[in-house]
């Protein structure tokens, strides 16, 4: 049998992947879950890239998710005059909160966010550039911000800015956000991606735009505010699942902090039965090398054995030279940290909320499956939310989510060790369908003769939020389910 790969692999798309057959490369190398980036390109292009993932998907018999990731009021440097500025440690340099500010030069450039003035005082620390540039804030005074540059360096137009610490104001979505959900609902998006959440309101706010647009995809809060540090419990309930956003989240509370929080954030979304996204920078030198440093693959390594659901490759394969190469190494750090992963997970009912009778299943498979020399878990599921709960418990048993709904086995494709299935359960007695899930997986190698099995199901399987049945089974000759009598 193939060696499955638990973690899933989120790529971006862009000029890189348009060219070469270079997109068909990249599923056939691994990639899970597309990311449109909506802060590049034009509404045309991310319908282009859409329909091209579809038919590529549908080509080569695989399924692929689509994430449409907002921009959100990412605060920017305004355009210079003349190209590039070098600043230099020490020097004068004011940020133009006017409406009209003219095009900037070494001394003085426009900004995006034009409350700026009103949050930041003398003293802050504004970073520039993903923290490359460093500004001390000395005054405020008629819509101008007055610094003095304590880290120097080569400025570009509409590079990033940030304040140390977090606290600027603005909300969760711009206007550009807005029309942008609407393009998510007509690209049929499976993830919508929030950028810069505060608080629980901001993905309820998302939610409820999209789906006035007719769009059903999952809400994915992206944790890269110091302020959703503070709030991380009701974002992570509020949303669908969660992204470790590390850049601008490491920007605003310091390098230093970064490790510690990942691995909060990860833990966090496990105990809420939320999938969770690594992103940012995880294999940032193969955007010019062939393959990736030693830091870089303990980075991935260390977030799949934390537990992350996903990992994520932006510029790596948007704009890299080698985005096929990008994915293979990926997927082959995730097998390799995978074969070292030893679940440690505690089934104690006082580890986990238990309110639910598909989550009550999820565990008692879980304490099965540790105990039991099983094969598999085959949980058949309408929504997927089964599947989601016996994913939070880490096992090294694969799950095998067996749904007719093409939707929501694309939103599968986001939750670890589970692998989605397409399966109709049309003959509605559970003994049949039982048979015909073990018979289907037998027909694909995936079980053989011997083997024993987990399955899960409701009393009336094909729809929704109805499990409460939890089975342990033999495969007999010919892939027949039998019921088991004796260990």
């Amino acid at each position: 049998m193939t060696t499955l790969r638990r973690t899933r692999i989120v790529a971006t798309l862009g000029p890189a992947t348009d060219a070469d057959n270079m997109l068909e490369r990249i599923l056939r190398e691994g990639v899970d879950v597309v990311r449109l980036n909506l802060s590049h390109g034009t509404a045309a292009d991310h319908e282009k890239r859409a329909e091209a993932v579809r038919v590529v998907a549908q080509k080569i018999g695989c399924e692929v998710g689509v994430l449409a990731d907002l921009q959100g009021p990412k605060i920017r440097v305004e355009r210079f005059a003349n190209g590039a500025v070098i600043l230099q440690p020490g020097q004068p340099f004011t940020l133009d909160c006017r409406k009209n500010a003219p095009p900037g030069d070494d001394s003085r450039v426009g900004v995006s966010y034009l409350g700026l003035i009103n949050d930041v005082q003398s003293g802050d620390v504004l970073l520039l550039d993903d923290g490359l540039i460093a500004l001390q804030v000395k005054e405020v005074a008629r819509e101008q911000v007055h610094c003095i540059v304590l880290i120097g360096g080569r400025l570009s137009d509409r590079k990033g800015l940030n304040r140390q610490g977090g606290g600027l104001s603005l909300g969760a979505l711009s206007d550009k956000d807005r029309a942008d959900i609407k393009l998510a609902a007509q690209l049929r998006a499976d993830f919508l991606a929030v950028s810069f959440v505060r608080s629980a309101a901001d993905i309820e706010e998302a939610r409820a735009l999209l789906r006035e647009a007719g769009g059903a995809a999952a809400i994915v809060a992206k944790i890269e505010r110091a302020e959703a540090i503070d709030a991380l419990e009701e974002i992570v309930d509020a949303a669908d699942a969660v992204m470790v956003a590390r850049g601008d989240l490491g920007v605003e509370i310091g390098d230093a902090e970064l490790p510690g929080l990942q691995k909060k954030i990860i833990r966090e979304a496990l105990i809420r039965n939320r999938a969770v996204i690594t992103a940012t920078q995880m294999l940032q030198s193969m955007v010019e090398a062939p393959i990736p440093t030693r830091a870089e693959v303990l980075d991935v390594a260390n977030a799949v054995i934390d537990g992350t659901d996903a990992v994520m490759l932006s510029q790596e394969t948007a704009a890299g030279k080698h985005p096929d190469k990008a994915v293979a190494a990926m997927r082959r750090v995730c097998l390799g940290a995978e074969r070292q992963f030893e679940p440690t997970e505690d089934m104690s009912p006082a580890a986990h909320r238990i309110d639910r009778s598909d989550q009550a299943i999820a565990m008692s498979a879980m304490f099965l499956a540790a105990r039991v020399g099983v094969r598999a878990i085959i949980a058949l599921t309408e929504s997927g939310s089964t599947a989601q709960w016996l994913s939070r418990f880490r096992s090294k048993v694969p799950i095998y989510a067996l749904s007719r709904s093409a939707a929501a086995r694309r939103r599968m494709l986001l939750l670890r060790d589970v692998t989605p299935v397409a399966f109709d359960p049309s003959d509605g007695d559970p003994a049949h369908v039982a048979r015909a899930a073990v018979q289907l997986l037998f027909s694909q190698n995936v079980l053989s003769v011997g083997d024993l099995v987990l399955l899960t199901h409701g009393d009336h399987t094909g729809r929704g939020g109805g499990t409460n049945t939890l089975k342990l089974l033999h495969v007999g000759e010919d892939g027949i389910a039998e019921s088991l009598r004796d260990l």
